[in-house]
């Protein structure tokens, strides 16, 4: 069996422009996340998870 890797909590800074990037654009091309996992100081695979999360709790509320 593989380990799970452990939760990453995100600062309130990361959360902040995460939502702020989301609100102007819920689908994000692979440069735009690149770059935005440079400057929150996360991997690509993080932000890209959170975005999807993002979408499918968003979608939920309606």
């Amino acid at each position: 069996h593989r380990k799970r890797k452990q939760r990453v909590l995100f600062s309130k800074v990361q959360r902040k422009q995460l939502e702020k990037k989301f609100l102007e654009k819920p689908y994000l091309s692979y440069t735009e996340r690149d770059q935005l996992a440079r400057a929150v100081n996360l991997t690509a695979k993080q932000v890209k998870v959170w975005f999807q999360n993002k979408r499918y709790k968003t979608k939920e509320r309606e």
